[in-house]
């Protein structure tokens, strides 16, 4: 099979809570606004300017959109660390034959940036996409497979007809994930090679069919 999986980035493949956190605190201190930052790293997912409506008129949005993007690099890609397997996970699936791409609502030359710093390489990054505005994307890189950690992660696989798996390593547990309808749920991403593998020996043409079973989260 010609494998591609997708992967989102923000608390899927790197913990960009630290990071996040200076860059909105850098934020509040050039605007004088308040901004909750350690409230707003519980709650990464949706498109920035939906954290910023939280904190700013809705007419100064896009211009606070624009200074943050330009202040990130600055503040957040240093303390950004990768998430426990996010580096074996993507080399999985290379491994296999198969293609790894990253598709986020993160601004895209900032997901890149993350991306370079931690070493981790997939064959494609696509941004400034969420929930089901990822689906496009996906399709259009055939993915089978889309790995993230919000719910809507699992509406972005499920309208692009992906499998979803999801990872309750963000702001949603798994019980969440499960009813917005996650096809598999993993604990996290040291669990996805093993998985992987199995997913991939089930397809039809595989010349070693193994029947692939979901791995549930740990309670």
């Amino acid at each position: 099979m010609n494998l591609t999986v997708g992967f989102d980035l923000d608390m899927t493949l790197i913990d960009s809570r630290p990071g996040i956190r200076a860059a909105y605190r850098a934020l509040s201190a050039e605007t004088g606004t308040y901004i909750d930052a350690d409230a707003a790293v519980t709650r990464l997912g949706p498109p920035l300017e939906e954290e910023l409506a939280r904190w700013f008129p809705e007419a100064e949005i896009p211009a606070m959109a624009d200074r943050y993007r330009a202040i990130y690099p600055d503040h957040a890609i240093e303390p950004t660390a990768a998430m426990p397997g996010a580096r074996e996970a993507v080399a999985a699936v290379q491994a296999l034959g198969g293609r790894a791409i990253v598709v986020t609502a993160k601004h895209e030359p900032n997901a890149r940036l993350h991306l370079a710093h931690l070493g981790i390489e997939p064959d494609a990054v696509i941004g400034w996409l969420w929930a089901e505005a990822k689906a496009g994307a996906l399709r259009e890189h055939g993915a089978q497979v889309y790995v993230g950690d919000h719910v809507g992660d699992v509406r972005g696989a499920r309208t692009a007809g992906a499998l979803s798996v999801a990872v309750p390593t963000g702001p949603c547990p798994e019980p969440e994930l499960r009813e917005a309808g996650a096809d598999v749920v993993l604990p996290d991403l040291t669990a996805l090679p093993e998985w992987l593998a199995q997913y991939v020996a089930a397809q039809p043409g595989s010349a070693q069919p193994v029947a692939a079973q979901p791995v549930a989260a740990e309670a």
